[in-house]
């Protein structure tokens, strides 16, 4: 009995393994204790790498009773509200600064700087923010609520 052995070239080899890390990438979860955003969407309007670090705007949309989920930032964001009321919360549970039309918005960069925005009002809060991030990195992490009684 004779077989066939066919050798492996590095290409066979990325299309086998294409399809696994995909997988593997779209299947990994997020941590099973970081809070999911609530009734939140954002949108890129643009989006650059240069020298190392993505340059980026998003429009982000949180409807009313909505939030952002506690998250932190690897890289910088600069904001300006568009409509609505944001309000801020840090980790220790303070709301720390409530944004109106017009006001600009920053937040600490580094994931120990945990913090939620929240809509308390009645219509869509709407802010546009670029992100200055490390090349590759997102523009949020999404972490565990650091024990507040709200998300």
């Amino acid at each position: 009995m004779r077989t066939h052995l066919r050798r492996l070239t590095p290409w066979r080899a990325v299309r086998r393994l294409l399809p696994m890390s995909a997988c593997a990438v779209l299947l990994t979860p997020p941590p099973a204790d970081a809070t999911p955003p609530i009734s939140t969407s954002a949108v890129t309007l643009s989006k650059h790498t240069v020298n190392g670090k993505d340059y980026g705007v998003s429009v982000i949309t949180i409807q009313p009773g909505g939030s952002t989920g506690w998250h932190g930032h690897q890289g910088e964001i600069y904001g300006v509200i568009k409509a609505g009321t944001l309000t801020h919360y840090s980790r220790d549970c303070t709301q720390d600064g409530v944004y109106n039309v017009g006001d600009p918005i920053t937040d600490p960069t580094g994931l120990d700087h945990v913090h939620l925005a929240r809509n308390l009002g009645a219509v869509p809060v709407v802010l546009e923010v670029t992100y200055v991030d490390p090349a590759g990195a997102p523009t949020a992490d999404s972490l565990p609520n650091p024990g507040c009684d709200f998300e």
